[in-house]
């Protein structure tokens, strides 16, 4: 009688431990809640900094590099990772329109410029007939530059370019620019090939660049059309009330991160608080 005894007090000490190893900080009485996070680019100033608030808290975010824009989103569905930072709501609505993967913003992060640069001429005027201009091939990003290229006046777009038109949407080429679409990474790389190119803030700053001081054109934060292009922290549909992942993205949008963004990007990427309302409306749209 005295071994069964034992033997239930071992099984019921096993068992409380265990308990204690899991779940929420609110099922566990505060313990640590992991999360863990996709990036691409873990070395932003503004993660030693979240991550740091978010501990205070109870909240350990452990960051997932990636190194393109194929696979945190793939991470995320297959449920490898919580959450993912490196996108803008354009190319989130792109991926779950072609892939069907329920994944939602739940935070809006900054707004990092697209610009067009050159290392052969320091202002648009000076390009000429059938100068070549890179641009990025995925999607959303390929036509955002599109997009940028007639702002600065290059080409005229078809009336019914969308949010994910591409080169053969281009209404008018007075110049008849050669329009080179190729992989994000690329764009800084080909410089020396090309007349200019258009390259996404992230990877600009990667290969060393301003938007503001490099730049020869860049995007207008103000103009109401670069609004799809606002980067989100997203998560699975089902996490949509997450009060963990919510509160990172609280965190994300107080000042010191802002001033960590500024410092970090050249002053060339601002943050940009949208409500969940308005955010799940801009994700509707692009997703028609």
């Amino acid at each position: 009688m005295k071994k069964i005894w034992i033997l239930a007090i071992a099984l019921i000490a096993s068992l409380a431990l265990s308990a204690c190893g899991s779940g929420s900080s609110e099922e566990s009485g505060g313990e640590t809640v992991k999360v863990k996070i996709g990036v691409n680019g873990a070395d932003g100033a503004q993660w030693p900094i979240l991550q740091e608030k978010a501990a205070k808290e109870g909240i350990e975010i452990e960051l997932i590099e990636f190194a393109d824009y194929t696979l945190p989103n793939n991470a995320l569905a297959q449920g490898d990772i919580d959450l993912n930072a490196f996108q803008h709501i354009a190319f989130l609505g792109q991926y779950v329109t072609e892939s069907g993967n329920d994944i939602i913003p739940i935070g809006s992060t900054m707004f990092a410029p697209m610009g067009l640069y050159s290392e052969k001429i320091s202002d648009v005027s000076e390009l000429k007939e059938g100068d070549k201009i890179a641009i990025p091939d995925d999607p959303s990003n390929q036509a955002r530059a599109l997009l940028l290229l007639e702002s600065a006046g290059l080409i005229t777009l078809a009336d019914d370019f969308g949010m994910f038109g591409d080169p053969s949407k281009i209404a008018e080429n007075k110049l008849n620019l050669e329009i080179l679409p190729m992989t994000a990474q690329q764009t800084p790389r080909v410089l020396p090939d090309v007349a200019a190119s258009v390259i996404n803030n992230g990877v600009a700053g990667q290969a060393g660049f301003s938007p503001k001081e490099d730049a020869i054109f860049v995007e207008d934060e103000t103009d109401e059309n670069v609004h799809p292009y606002v980067n989100i922290i997203a998560a699975r549909g089902e996490d949509k009330e997450n009060e963990t992942y919510k509160r990172i993205a609280e965190l994300y949008q107080e000042e010191d991160i802002a001033e960590a963004v500024k410092e970090d990007t050249n002053d060339g990427s601002i943050l940009v608080e949208l409500s969940q309302e308005e955010l799940d409306k801009a994700f509707v749209e692009l997703k028609k």
